[in-house]
């Protein structure tokens, strides 16, 4: 697939993201988290344009608040963990993709233990939470991070880049050394509200049964289970219902990618290609763009005239 640099349309694709968005009023949901197994309580509330993306955590003496950004990241060990000081918020990546893919640009998301509720594995029943509080558009114009350049990131057979695209495009693969997963790719572009939700995700996380001892002495996927994620075992997949997609592996990784790119603060026009990536990588990258200011503008989602302006974590410009 070739991400042809011509002016950027990001939002103009069906679901128009042209001014910021936020959910209409509050909506919460309960259930356990995947790594720690504990039962926790989300609530989503509306946020005040410019505000970003911000974790509360409630159940501190005074709530603690953890802006989604990459700055705040403490783990991406199995899974994504933002942290402030001794309060952290783990496996944000399924709910940070979803408000990615639907343009949810200012929320705040309350919690009351360290991780997110890991739901059936998947955005979709966040994606199900925002429909159900309702999408309200702000009249601030969007924000967008346009590349100009490419920025990459290789370690051996492991590599992730961006490039300049018309609009937000995705070329992921993967590639397992197990019969049921094997080699997989997936090309998506452009990547917008409706074929997020309608492509990936619902695309659940995934597990293989050998590993299972070593991360619970780890502290890891005390809460999994055949509800909530995707098992395999050395030859095949065991869920009774089977996959959702013959590919919804490498769809679930394009659902964390999301969510990991959410971490940047400002939604992105730009083309991504990953080979075998993960959270580490996906943040590398995060990591590699904000290192690499030259690279990207910033300016109106409209298109109207990309200011030539730079952002850091502490510009008030990146609160988009």
């Amino acid at each position: 697939m070739t991400f042809a640099p011509n002016p950027c349309r990001c939002g103009r694709s069906r679901g128009d993201c042209l001014f910021q968005r936020t959910i209409a009023e509050k909506v919460s949901s309960t259930g356990v988290g995947l790594h720690s197994g504990a039962a926790v309580q989300l609530t989503l509330h509306p946020g005040r344009a410019n505000s970003g993306i911000v974790f509360v955590r409630s159940d501190f003496g005074e709530p603690v608040e953890i802006p989604a950004r990459s700055s705040e990241v403490v783990s991406t060990a199995f899974a994504t963990k933002l942290g402030r000081g001794d309060a952290t918020v783990g496996t944000v990546e399924h709910l940070l993709g979803a408000l990615y893919g639907l343009c949810i640009d200012n929320i705040r998301i309350e919690v009351d233990g360290p991780e997110l509720p890991v739901m059936d594995g998947s955005a979709a029943p966040f994606v199900f939470l925002i429909r159900s509080a309702g999408i309200f558009e702000q009249r601030e114009e969007r924000q967008m991070l346009r590349i100009r350049r490419k920025i990459a990131v290789l370690d051996g057979d492991r590599s992730i880049s961006i490039e300049p695209a018309r609009d937000f495009r995705v070329s992921y693969a993967v590639d397992f050394d197990h019969p049921a997963i094997q080699r997989q790719e997936i090309e998506l572009g452009p990547l917008s509200p409706h074929r997020f939700e309608r492509d990936i995700s619902a695309a659940r996380t995934f597990g293989f049964l050998r590993d299972v001892h070593a991360l619970w002495d780890g502290g890891f996927a005390r809460g999994g289970s055949l509800e909530n994620t995707v098992v395999l075992d050395d030859e095949k997949v065991v869920n009774p219902g089977g996959l959702r997609w013959s590919d919804e592996f490498v769809r679930h990784k394009v659902l964390d990618l999301c969510g990991d790119l959410a971490l940047l603060g400002l939604p992105v026009c730009g083309g991504v290609r990953v080979e075998r990536g993960g959270h580490e990588m996906h943040q590398r990258l995060v990591s590699a763009i904000l290192a690499t200011p030259d690279a990207w503008t910033i300016g109106g989602a409209a298109g109207r005239g990309f200011e030539l302006r730079r952002w850091s974590e502490s510009s008030d410009a990146a609160c988009a």
